[in-house]
């Protein structure tokens, strides 16, 4: 895990709200011009932080100890306009281990998509049924935050139970579907590029795609979860899950969602197959190079 996951996770162990989430939320300001008071986006923060946190995401009921570590880091810079601000948004999700202390990611993905306009103190408001609201500008920040707790949370319960998170992906599709519709906005078209929103939530939907699904949770629950009392037999099962997960990739070349699972999982898998025999080794080296491509140096000179 890198140091910033690290932050992000001992930042969240300190917090606690109403809602299913355990997150922090930072904002930077650093880009943005003196000519804005520094304290408007310390506001900002603390409401998002508010937002994030206490508001109820799911209509489950969360125990203290199964609220989902998160993070979110907005990096904001200055526009042209007044009171607009382009940023940013680093997400990252983490999911304990059974019988380990060990937390796993599961997001760390980096959203470069995010305009919006906010005044200090402004209500941060956020309506499922209409999310635009009369401002696109001001409404999509939070749109773009549900967004993706509706997605930390559909890879949470797609990890736990099989097909467990499409409710939640299909609430982030009626995001991107009523989504501010405004030309200075992005992330939230099809047209917008090939690696947006747009595109994740399509891939999570998509029944071509179901394999993915399969994926999550059987690397999960039949591999990480047993990896401390059947550290052989979970490994076989994360193996077989690259063996899917490499078909898929024959069938259904350069799709979104096979780069945004294995952002965050080099060094994890790294770790679980160093211990391989060198059979196995050798087929998880081959099934990661394919797969991961920008991490493939990182798997050649450790798995080797």
């Amino acid at each position: 895990m890198n140091k910033i996951f690290l932050f992000f996770l001992f930042c969240c162990c300190g917090l606690a709200g109403n809602a299913q989430l355990r997150a922090r939320v930072t904002v930077l300001s650093n880009r943005v011009g003196n000519n804005v008071d520094k304290k408007t986006f310390q506001t900002l923060q603390t409401a998002l932080n508010d937002f994030v946190n206490n508001r109820k995401w799911s209509s489950d009921n969360f125990n203290t100890n199964e609220k989902i570590d998160c993070g979110f880091l907005l990096n904001l810079e200055s526009t042209g306009d007044a009171n607009v601000y382009k940023a940013s948004l680093t997400i990252q999700s983490a999911r304990p281990v059974f019988n380990s202390s060990y937390s796993s990611p599961m997001i760390n993905y980096q959203d470069n998509d995010v305009i919006f306009k906010y005044i200090e103190f402004q209500q941060l408001d956020f309506n499922e049924s209409m999310v635009s609201g009369t401002d696109a500008l001001a409404s999509n920040l939070t749109a773009v935050f549900a967004y993706w707790i509706d997605m930390i949370l559909g890879f949470d319960y797609d990890s736990f139970s099989q097909r467990g998170g499409n409710n939640y992906f299909q609430k982030a599709q009626n995001i991107v579907n009523n989504a501010p519709d405004d030309r200075t906005i992005s992330g939230w078209k099809a047209f917008d590029g090939t690696r947006n929103r747009y595109w994740l939530a399509e891939n999570l939907l998509n029944s071509k795609y179901n394999i993915i699904h399969d994926a999550i949770y059987d690397y999960y629950r039949l591999g990480l979860d047993n990896l401390y009392d059947q550290e052989v037999t979970a490994r076989s099962h994360i193996l077989n899950v690259l063996s899917m997960l490499n078909t898929f990739n024959s069938d259904n070349p350069n799709t979104m969602i096979l780069q945004f699972f294995f952002q965050a999982k080099s060094q994890e898998l790294i770790s679980i197959f160093s211990k391989s025999n060198p059979t196995e080794k050798s087929k998880a080296l081959n099934y990661l190079t394919r797969l991961d491509v920008s991490s493939a140096s990182k798997y050649q000179d450790q798995l080797k």
